[in-house]
């Protein structure tokens, strides 16, 4: 499954694999893809190096990516502290009532709190970057567009490309005025935060709109087939999130939320503001049936509502409270019915491409006659 980008990046498969669990990362780059990290959730840099030193030791020298969230311009100045006196108090109330109402416990007086979603903030992403340039990462994304000029030219600098995801052929034009070298055409099927235009619709839109830069397609594609079809549109490989999260690498920390997972078919998601304030596809469950409800508060735009929530999703997490329990995940969760390794995925996401192929061949060869 090879391309000209593929073979620029020095990978057997144009497999672009987004992940948070470093132990997935490392296992795709080591099964021939791209593992892609992704920095949100690393409040402390350390934490960040020391899970890239990990990573670095079991790739086998193999190519790996960072992906962060940083905004396109620069915010300076603003504290977390700043951000939490902005959520109302009425906001607040509503999170602790509807934990009431399931009977979520608290967390151990011992156990500190949960994530909070802090890597959007200038400082902290640029402190992720300042420990990702001293490892040797073959590709640097951001999910929230192109980042500041800057950052691309300190990326540029370090001989590592830059991608950025994009939900419309006009994002993903700024992001090539913005001098971004990959673009990532997220479809509406994708899990976590995506746009209105489905993957087989937006795709030849994008690869249109910026050529000659290359596209991954991303959103709904989980199989060979599918990935077939995203190289057919143009793009030159496929991102792929989903698809990870019951491979037995992943680290959920939660039978219950592995069990709905496998259990759930493609129309058992939702797009939501309830997790971060912006649109995100993701588990439906009554947390976010409570928050789309229109007799509820609404959602706080970005980053009030993952500051307000972060506490309480780690309680649900913690006790899997399971009418609440969800994650960020695309419609292709209905394929995803069993847990296999990481290589087992991807050698049956190539295995599945060359068998299209084949029978694309078949039909073109009958065609000619």
């Amino acid at each position: 499954m090879q391309t000209e980008l593929s073979e620029q990046l020095g990978i057997e498969h144009a497999v672009f694999g987004f992940t948070p669990f470093p132990a997935v990362a490392a296992a795709i780059s080591r099964a021939g893809g791209l593992g892609v990290l992704g920095a949100v959730r690393y409040t402390d840099p350390d934490d960040l190096g020391r899970d890239l030193d990990w990573i670095d030791r079991h790739t086998g020298g193999r190519p790996y990516g960072l992906d962060v969230v940083m905004p396109a311009r620069k915010v300076e100045g603003v504290t977390e502290a700043d951000v939490e006196a902005m959520i109302p108090e009425g906001h607040r109330r509503f999170v602790a009532d509807t934990l009431a109402a399931h009977g979520v416990p608290e967390l151990p007086a011992d156990e500190a709190a949960g994530w909070r979603i802090t890597g959007w903030m200038e400082q902290v992403a640029r402190t992720q970057l300042d420990v990702a340039f001293e490892h040797p990462i073959r590709l640097l994304a951001n999910a929230l567009g192109p980042p500041p000029a800057d950052v691309v030219a300190r990326a540029h600098g370090h001989g590592v490309p830059v991608a950025a995801l994009a939900g419309s052929a006009r994002h993903a034009v700024r992001h090539k005025e913005a001098g971004i070298d990959i673009v990532v055409a997220q479809g509406y099927e994708a899990g976590g935060h995506t746009g209105e235009i489905a993957t087989m619709v937006l795709t030849p839109e994008v690869v249109d709109a910026v050529a000659p830069l290359p596209v991954l397609a991303a959103g709904g594609i989980g199989s060979g087939r599918q990935a077939a079809a995203a190289l057919a549109l143009g793009a030159q490989g496929v991102w792929l999130g989903s698809l990870w999260l019951t491979t037995t690498e992943a680290d959920l920390h939660s039978p219950a939320l592995t069990r709905k997972l496998l259990a759930a078919g493609s129309g058992d998601t939702v797009r939501s503001r309830a997790l971060t304030g912006k649109p995100a596809r993701q588990l439906r469950t009554a947390w976010t049936d409570a928050w789309d409800d229109p007799a509820g508060p609404g959602a706080l735009p970005m980053p009030l509502q993952g500051l307000l929530v972060a506490d309480a999703v780690s309680r649900i997490q913690r006790h899997e409270v399971e009418p609440l329990l969800g994650t960020p995940v695309g419609q292709i969760v209905g394929r995803m019915n069993s847990e296999r390794s990481v290589r087992a995925v991807l050698d049956d996401l190539t295995r599945g491409f060359e068998q299209a192929v084949d029978h694309l061949d078949r039909i073109a060869g009958r065609s000619a006659r």
